[in-house]
């Protein structure tokens, strides 16, 4: 009988099955996904376990929005608060997210590559940003420690004024 009232339920709209996964949040492990860089090669985010790692994931139409955010982070790195041994950022390009074709989106990343010494990876399905419950349209940054769990995210455009925290964060999980 319930099995009946839910079907109906659904069928009007007024009820939706719960989601197999729930939106990433800080605290929670985030699940490992791979993906390929501009040379094919599959990099799986547990690669960098043991590192705090910075997933920039962002819709390659909004590749600027949170600039102010990663040039705060490589400041830190090139005044040695973060160091290459315990700390990496990555970018990943939702390619889902936009209407650019894939090799403008791999040049625009190899600019970015350079300028922040990182690893850039594509999303061509949208996967991470489903998995994880990012926002799509815009950046998206999430911050995890050496584990692997959620300590900071940011759907949309980091705020000025959540910056400096989020940096010192980085810089003192990884001393931790």
């Amino acid at each position: 009988m319930r099995f009946w009232i839910a079907f109906i339920m659904m069928l009007v709209g007024g009820w939706s099955p719960p989601s197999a996964a729930a939106d990433l949040a800080v605290g929670m492990a985030a699940p490992d996904m791979g993906f390929e860089d501009s040379d094919g090669r599959v990099h799986r985010l547990d690669r960098w376990r043991g590192k705090v790692l910075l997933v920039n994931y962002t819709d390659p139409d909004e590749a600027d929005l949170n600039e102010h955010f990663t040039d705060a982070m490589k400041r830190a790195k090139d005044e040695g608060r973060l160091t290459d041994e315990r700390y990496k950022g990555i970018g990943i390009a939702d390619c889902e997210a936009t209407w650019k074709p894939n090799m403008l989106i791999r040049a625009i990343a190899g600019q970015k590559a350079k300028k922040y010494n990182t690893v850039i990876l594509f999303d061509e399905r949208a996967a991470l940003r489903q998995a994880w419950g990012l926002a799509r349209d815009t950046a998206n940054a999430v911050l995890l420690d050496r584990e692997g769990v959620c300590r900071a995210i940011v759907r949309g455009r980091v705020p000025d004024d959540e910056v400096a925290r989020i940096v010192d964060l980085a810089v003192s999980l990884q001393d931790q």
